[in-house]
């Protein structure tokens, strides 16, 4: 069988490109080995959410007296947790395989291996190979949890999050190794349910290392009062398994002060590496740097007809990031001319409570890149919706350039910050001014207020403050 576009891997890159592939006239095959979606619908994004939606349903039922509700006790039941957040993600499944559908999409279960005049071997469960031919051909094989020399995954006791999502037993005590998006989400959601847990970083800036400062200190505060622990500027020596537990050996890199953690299970949260093993990458010569796959910026590698997008090539490793870079590179291979990808204006989001939203420059990268800034910040404990939502904490942090009023970046700590950072992420695509953000009439009473209120603190014209 012969195809326009052969793409290896379903995931958020995968499938969008396949389908608007097929959109532009293409006849177009998707390689998967699982399930429809990769991991993100089935192991990460989507699932995930799921989760955390049930820990803050249990956390609002806990604190049903605040809104002047009274109910009985609540138990959190965890297997159920663990069965709705499946089944959000099988439904989602399905709905990929409807789209493929739609859009006339072969699809082609089995591992996909690039081979000599632009072929794929498929390898079935079975083991029985086919091979298949197409003029272009799309590597979107994203990524896997990282693996430290030092905390090997046995999937049992040391656990990366695909087993954090499918535990048969709420753990007691949990150690969480890594404290970006993956640590603080899953941290939050075992804590709300009434796991002890204790995080482990190794940056010395602590949780959501990548984020702004105000922002990390803001999520720590949150989170100690919580109860997690943190342990912020540390490194895990080793983790002892014998037994019944674990035993988390660590030490400050400040201090050299060394300390042991009894546990349940450690999950290691540091990371994902690109899938680009046993893919045939060899056998066509298609370069690679560190593990990544080197393409141009409409994602051709080195061998003509031969493209990767995702998390096997440079740039930030998130879902909608792949998605768009899979459009570009179809489009493009379609004869139209879509503009490159933006990596400096990729919102960032993290689904712990509350939530984390970023774009654009952190106050220090503003500063270190040679900006003169400005600087506006408003916080929700002055939002009359987050008063009425009870959802005080956080706030809205924006940064300007002083000489041109360039909107330089956003970084939000709170309540629904999530579904705000859009309006930053058009408003910096459209080379929108801070001026043109205060005057921007927003709605009232909404959490979005903060904006405007945030980018006239910049500028000394804040009204609620």
């Amino acid at each position: 069988m012969n195809f326009d576009l052969i793409v290896i891997g379903s995931g958020p890159g995968g499938y969008p490109a396949a389908i608007r592939a097929s959109q532009l006239g293409m006849k177009v095959a998707v390689v998967e080995r699982e399930s429809l979606g990769g991991i993100c619908l089935n192991w990460g994004c989507i699932p995930t959410k799921a989760l955390l939606k049930s820990a803050q349903v249990f956390e609002y039922i806990q604190h049903a007296s605040d809104y002047g509700i009274n109910v009985g006790s609540a138990e959190a039941d965890f297997s159920g947790m663990v069965k709705r957040s499946r089944g959000v993600a099988e439904g989602m499944s399905k709905g990929i395989n409807f789209l493929f559908r739609k859009n006339k999409i072969t699809v082609l279960e089995g591992n996909g291996k690039l081979a000599r005049g632009k072929k794929v071997e498929v390898t079935a469960a079975d083991g029985t190979k086919q091979t298949y031919e197409a003029k272009n051909i799309i590597i979107a094989t994203g990524g896997r949890a990282r693996q430290l020399p030092n905390l090997p995954i046995d999937e049992k006791k040391i656990i990366g999050y695909r087993q954090a999502m499918t535990l048969p037993k709420q753990p007691k005590k949990m150690v969480v190794v890594g404290a970006g998006a993956i640590g603080v989400e899953f941290a939050y959601f075992y804590n709300a349910i009434g796991t002890e847990v204790t995080i482990v970083e190794f940056m010395e800036q602590g949780l959501v290392p990548r984020e702004d400062a105000d922002v990390s200190k803001e999520l720590t505060k949150v989170f100690k009062k919580a109860g997690i622990k943190v342990l912020a500027n540390t490194s895990v020596e080793k983790v002892e398994t014998k037994g019944r537990g674990c035993t988390v050996h660590t030490k400050s890199r400040k201090d050299g002060k060394e300390e042991e953690i009894k546990c349940d299970v450690v999950l290691s949260a540091v990371g994902v590496t690109p899938n680009t093993e046993n893919i045939g990458l060899e056998v066509l010569g298609i370069q690679t740097d560190r593990g990544l796959v080197k393409v141009d910026e409409y994602y051709q590698t080195n061998v003509t007809g031969i493209y990767a997008i995702g998390d096997v090539v440079a740039g930030q490793a998130l879902a909608h990031v792949a998605t768009a870079e899979g459009i570009i590179c179809v489009e493009k291979m379609a004869g139209h001319n879509p503009e490159p990808l933006d990596y400096n204006n990729i919102p960032g989001c993290t689904y712990c409570i509350p939530e984390i939203a970023s774009v654009g420059y952190t106050e220090q990268a503003a500063k270190e890149a040679g900006y003169e800034i400005k600087v506006g910040k408003f916080p929700f404990s002055a939002s009359g919706k987050a008063s009425a939502a009870g959802a005080k904490s956080g706030f809205v942090k924006v940064i300007f350039d002083a000489k041109y009023g360039e909107f330089l970046g956003a970084h939000m700590i709170g309540a629904n910050v999530t579904e705000m950072i859009a309006e930053v992420v058009a408003a910096r695509k459209l080379e929108t001014t801070g001026h043109e953000i205060i005057k921007t009439v927003h709605p009232h009473p909404t959490m979005s207020e903060a904006v405007m209120e945030a980018a006239a603190a910049a500028y000394d014209e804040v009204i609620h403050l």
